[in-house]
């Protein structure tokens, strides 16, 4: 059996803010979807460690700080339900799901140290963002989850809720799958590994195309997840 016929396990974020080395989970998702089972979703809405919530992320996402505060669960709490939700997947062998993994994986990552927690398992993962751009790399527009979704034709219910677009990249994830026999024929390990190689080559062209205009231009291309930085020698 192809793997898009199989479970997937969709996970999302919504956050305070876009750098994933320093913004805080506000809700998060994880859904696993497909392979004849009922869909099984576990949600979270955190205090966001303390934080306030900037102004144009509740804007995108709908929780403010008044409501984070009042009905969120303490952040390392869900963080740590989060990473063992996740670790369970992965060691029973079914894939991720993220659109652009490498946001929402390195963020996780990043709460889980600064909390001092085992980081996530090596296992699996599938990024319709990253696969998007492989395939169709010519296409002009937009490649958020929502264009990629009318491109797909998949259905979203309410862009930015964590939960519905965890589900949505599933569902993103198997209509590439279909539309594109070379990907479903690949084991999820080749998969994987052929990511790391795409997502890497889409970073160094679009660096090359920003230093046209800024010769300092950094675009990361690690994949699916930023490495930590290692401790200055003392």
């Amino acid at each position: 059996m192809t793997w898009h016929l199989g479970r997937m396990c969709g996970f999302d974020l919504e956050t305070t803010g876009p750098d994933p080395l320093t913004a805080r989970i506000v809700t998060a998702c994880i859904v696993q979807v497909g392979g004849g089972f009922n869909t099984s979703p576990a949600k979270w809405l955190t205090d966001a460690g303390g934080e306030e919530i900037p102004t144009g992320a509740e804007a995108v996402h709908g929780i403010s700080t008044a409501r984070a505060r009042a009905e969120g669960v303490e952040l390392r709490q869900a963080v740590e339900e989060i990473l063992g939700g996740l670790t369970q997947v992965i060691l029973a062998g079914v894939p991720i799901v993220a659109m652009n993994a490498r946001y929402d994986l390195s963020l996780l990552d990043r709460e889980a140290e600064r909390f001092g927690l085992d980081p996530l398992p090596a296992g699996p993962v599938i990024d319709p963002f990253v696969i998007d751009k492989q395939v169709d790399r010519y296409r002009s527009g937009k490649r958020t989850l929502t264009a990629l979704c009318q491109h797909y034709d998949v259905r979203l219910d309410a862009a930015h809720s964590a939960d519905a677009d965890a589900v949505a990249a599933c569902r993103v994830a198997w209509r590439q799958a279909t539309r594109y026999p070379q990907l479903a024929a690949m084991t999820l390990d080749e998969l994987h590994a052929a990511q790391v190689g795409w997502a890497a080559e889409q970073a160094a062209s679009l660096q090359e195309h920003f230093r046209k205009k800024d010769p300092a231009a950094v675009v990361e291309g690690a994949w699916p997840l930023i490495p930590r930085q290692k401790e200055a020698a003392l």
